[in-house]
């Protein structure tokens, strides 16, 4: 079976996307960089190296620092599936990332976006 093409995309085509969509509802691309970090690991310069280089999505979650651990604690339907449903890895792995900046962009609270108790 072929992979989805969403594996092969650009992370870096997708980003400001992501930074459209949580500004649009009055969030700031911090918060959209402060998700992304949650999840990955990335840091702020590792980040920019990953848009830099246009890392496909595959690669992006593949070479990942530390994904968060806390992420299983993501559920809710993106996309009408739900994502902890999702049996492929870096599907669900995009998935999470898509359903914390649905969050974000819907303004619920950091704390409750990056799963603290």
């Amino acid at each position: 079976m072929a992979k989805h093409r969403i594996y092969t995309t650009s992370f870096a085509s997708v980003y400001p996307l992501y930074v459209a969509k949580a500004e649009k509802k009055g969030r700031t691309k911090a918060e959209v960089d402060q998700v992304i970090t949650w999840l990955t690991g990335y840091g702020a310069k590792d980040l920019k190296t990953q848009l830099d280089k246009k890392t496909d999505f595959e690669t992006f979650f593949a070479k990942a620092p530390e994904l968060n651990p806390s992420r299983a604690l993501i559920k809710g339907v993106v996309c009408g599936v739900r994502v902890e449903e999702i049996e492929e890895p870096t599907m669900r792995e995009i998935r999470y990332l898509d359903k914390l900046i649905d969050e974000l962009a819907r303004g619920k609270a950091m704390d409750k976006i990056l799963r603290q108790q």
